[in-house]
């Protein structure tokens, strides 16, 4: 199996569509990387990975807007075909297993929802605490 993983910016809103009794959440993410070229300028490559959620729990949807940051996995995809300009072109797509919101655009007013939801269908890893767990005989502040 072949496992694709991104961490990026969602380009736009999500899209539910119903395919055969069954959904599906369709949703672009792309991933900007910063490099240097080799006269020193600085220089942007964009990757964008269209991604084709297959589930039941259509919630997520509400959340996929864009400008999210979110992190993905999945099979991969890549498709080769003609643009319009006649040039050899290509796109990946990702059969989405597991979808997690991290952030984006809501964050500085402070309703950043999804922070440690896990919205796929794998299990959410378990969170590491450095404080030692709390007894019941602890007085607690409630």
């Amino acid at each position: 199996m072949i496992k694709l993983q991104i961490i990026g910016n969602l380009g736009k809103d999500c899209i539910v569509k119903e395919v055969n009794g069954k959904n599906v959440i369709n949703f672009s993410v792309a991933h900007t990387e910063r490099f240097k070229d080799s006269q020193g300028n600085l220089k942007d490559k964009t990757t964008w990975v269209e991604c084709a959620y297959w589930t039941d729990r259509t919630a997520v949807a509400q959340y996929l807007t864009k400008g999210k940051t979110v992190y993905a996995e999945g099979s991969p995809e890549a498709d080769a075909y003609m643009n319009k300009e006649g040039q050899a072109a290509a796109t990946l797509r990702m059969r989405v297993q597991n979808v997690q919101l991290l952030g984006g655009r809501d964050e500085s007013q402070g309703t950043n929802q999804g922070n440690v939801s896990n919205m796929g269908s794998a299990p959410a890893p378990a969170m590491r605490t450095t404080q030692p767990p709390v007894s019941v005989d602890d007085d607690l502040p409630f």
